[in-house]
């Protein structure tokens, strides 16, 4: 017996089996059940969620041997006769090769005739928006006022192009694209039933690639089944697909967050010797900024316990604002990818532009966003200026004396420990990175002797509790101390301010010192007067 492709052997074939449409489903078996049928249908939706599936079903329902229902028996020769593309009064329409007014004229010519075989005649119409304007003009009145005996179903990719003197003859249902969980699920149910080994990981693989479509799914699992010699693995799919794995992208977020240019870099050198696709690395970097940012406004949203675990740590790691830069930045860089000197170049200079605009890395890198205002001079005589539009002022504060900071210390330098030794002052010194510093600065030291170290971290950052950073922190702490130290953080609320708190509280009061700065300024305030202006306080930027 030859081999019958995933899609075609496991297209469903009842209501019950069908996926991802419940919306759909209800509605038509409901009408089925209280035998309140309408005499044209519209399903409309993407390639591959279910429009011709549904069609076959109803009309399986509509002349099922049982009689008319919405579970049709599926053994009757009815039934079988539908599944099979053999029954007689069940007619599919390719629009896209069947366009013109003469072959619908035909079609409604047969339509008039009672059923041979059946109960009804159905008439599925696939693409239907790709009929001619004639055509659909000669569709209209039988579509009003059909035979008691036909029933139509169109189906459309593009309903924006059907007309609306159509539109408004049918019922229409909008099939929706597959959430990514239940391909996943399915998918599993298939191989679990084919005997084929598999990694979920890899299904959720093939669940992106088939961008909402359940038999493109099935489809890409055939490839999969068959590249992997009988097996579906993570890496092999990966591999087939050409996609980026989590591996790269959250190597990329790490080095986002610890301001490590050469990581992200060497990522981009792994990615091209492994020829993976830079084009859909950016489309997955920005789907994790969009997912991460979800989790600062709405975790409501992520009904993935496991993905939302993963990325909280990046969503207190990443400014708010500063992620809808990031987002902004990843999709551009993918548009801009076919102006680049080459995918590679195009890939890195996007990554450099990420780490570029990412605030808070020091002087050096920090780059003016304003104009410094010009010397003070007075303003002109009023019989001159009234000529000059008013206009938003915008200013630079100026720099406040900066504070003498502490001489920075390796690893292996040691620290005084006394009991009186300030925490806010030892992390100040540590060389810590990445997830182990926000680990660091939102502790509060409750104990310290001579063996160990205990810190106090608040419920709402216990997700920075990852072992790596827990070791790395511990490690520091030993180097630092110039002795073996134990490191253990109880879950409670500090009882004082954590260096996180202090850093924060002192730039509010920096902006609130420079914005008063502004407002106080003799010059600013003339110019205000004279203008009738007024101070855009967003604008102002401590330096």
């Amino acid at each position: 017996m030859s081999y019958q492709v995933l899609a075609r052997k496991w297209r469903p074939k009842s209501f019950a089996t069908l996926v991802g449409q419940e919306h759909v489903v209800r509605a038509l078996t409901h009408a089925l059940e209280q035998n309140r049928l309408h005499h044209a249908y519209l399903f409309t939706g993407t390639r591959g969620v279910g429009k011709t599936t549904l069609a076959r079903i109803m009309a399986k329902a509509l002349n099922c041997e049982a009689g008319v229902g919405s579970t049709p028996c599926g053994v009757c020769s009815a039934c079988t006769a539908i599944d099979t593309g053999r029954f007689v009064d069940y007619i599919e329409l390719d629009a896209a090769s069947n366009r013109g007014v003469d072959d619908m004229t035909a079609l409604l010519e047969r339509a008039t005739y009672a059923p041979t075989i059946g109960r009804y005649k159905v008439y599925v119409i696939d693409e239907v928006h790709q009929l001619s304007g004639h055509a659909f003009n000669a569709m209209l009145k039988t579509l009003e006022e059909p035979p008691e005996h036909v029933k139509f179903i169109l189906a459309t990719t593009d309903p924006q192009k059907i007309p609306v003197t159509v539109l408004s003859r049918c019922l229409q249902f909008n099939l929706k694209q597959m959430p990514l969980t239940h391909i996943v699920e399915h998918l599993s149910r298939v191989l679990e039933a084919e005997g084929v080994a598999f990694e979920p990981a890899a299904l959720r693989h093939l669940a992106k690639g088939a961008a909402g479509s359940m038999r493109d799914a099935l489809s890409l699992l055939d490839q999969a089944i068959a590249h992997g010699a009988g097996k579906v693995e993570d890496e092999g799919v990966r591999a087939m697909l050409g996609t980026v794995g989590d591996e790269h992208l959250f190597a990329l977020l790490d080095g986002l967050v610890a301001q490590d240019v050469h990581a992200m870099t060497e990522v981009a050198k792994l990615m091209d010797a492994r020829s993976l696709s830079f084009d859909g690395g950016l489309q997955e970097l920005a789907t994790l900024f969009h997912r991460i940012a979800l989790i600062q406004f709405a975790p409501e949203a992520l009904l993935d316990d496991t993905e939302r675990t993963r990325l909280a740590p990046y969503a207190q790691a990443l400014d708010a604002e500063y992620l809808q830069l990031a987002y902004q930045i990843a999709i551009h860089g993918r548009d801009e990818l076919s102006l680049a000197p080459d995918d590679y170049a195009g890939f890195v200079m996007t990554l450099l532009r990420l780490h570029a605009f990412r605030p808070d890395r020091g002087g050096a890198a920090r780059v003016a966003t304003r104009p410094a205002v010009p010397a003070p001079v007075r303003p002109a005589p009023p019989a001159a200026a009234t000529a000059a539009p008013a206009r938003p002022v915008a200013a630079v504060a100026p720099a406040p004396t900066p504070a003498p900071s502490a001489a920075p210390v390796t690893s292996a330098a040691t620290v005084s420990a006394t009991a009186d030794e300030d925490w806010h002052a030892l992390l100040a010194r540590l060389p810590l990175t990445g997830m182990a510093k926000q680990l660091a600065q939102h502790c509060e030291l409750s104990e310290r002797s001579e063996t160990a170290i205990r810190l106090r971290l608040a419920p709402l950052h216990k997700h920075l509790l990852g072992k790596p950073q827990q070791d790395k922190l511990q490690a520091e702490l030993q180097l630092a101390y110039g002795r073996p130290l134990r490191l253990e953080i109880d879950v409670a609320e500090p009882a004082s301010e954590t260096p996180a708190e202090r850093s924060r509280n002192a730039q509010r009061e920096r902006q609130d010192r420079a914005v008063a700065s502004i407002e106080q300024d003799p010059f600013v305030r003339d110019v205000v007067d004279l203008f009738d202006a007024s101070i855009d306080e967003s604008t102002i930027k401590p330096v």
